[in-house]
């Protein structure tokens, strides 16, 4: 079995990104607190990578900026790649499938709720280069106008 449930906080705006099939992608970093503290009476935290696809990360990017209070559900996934000095890197990641909005905060940029900027990522680029296209991403997605009406849950 292979299921991954966590509840943290985005350390940075999630960036969208549109693969050159036409797939969205997102990667954020979730700061997940530990349930002790450390010698000096702390919290320490875990940071961990997380990607969502689809639907998903096209309003996770919408929603959520730096320091929103969110719950991943999903699975690990590991894969490496090779760098071109010809070292490899080995990738453990959660793949987040569902995405709960607990307490979202206003993105950095200017495009809150909105229009979200895509990236273009090159594939099969040697150097992994992107170009940055500024299409804006059409949806009909309801984005509720307080607080109790809440968030929706994917």
């Amino acid at each position: 079995m292979n299921q991954v449930a966590l509840v943290g906080r985005i350390t940075k705006d999630p960036i969208l990104r549109r693969l050159s099939e036409g797939r969205l992608q997102t990667s954020f970093v979730l700061a997940v607190d530990r349930k002790f503290k450390n010698q000096q009476g702390e919290v320490d935290a875990d940071f961990i990578l997380c990607t969502t696809w689809g639907k998903v990360a096209e309003n996770t990017a919408k929603h959520c900026g730096k320091g929103s209070l969110i719950g991943v559900g999903g699975r690990i996934q590991s894969r490496t790649y090779e760098r071109e000095d010809k070292s490899r890197v080995f990738v453990t990641e959660v793949i987040g499938e569902e995405i709960r909005f607990l307490s979202t905060k206003r993105r950095t940029n200017d495009n809150l709720y909105g229009e979200v900027p895509i990236v273009q990522q090159k594939e099969g680029s040697e150097k992994g280069g992107r170009n940055v296209d500024h299409q804006n991403i059409q949806s009909n997605f309801h984005t509720p106008s307080n607080e109790e009406e809440g968030l929706p849950i994917f």
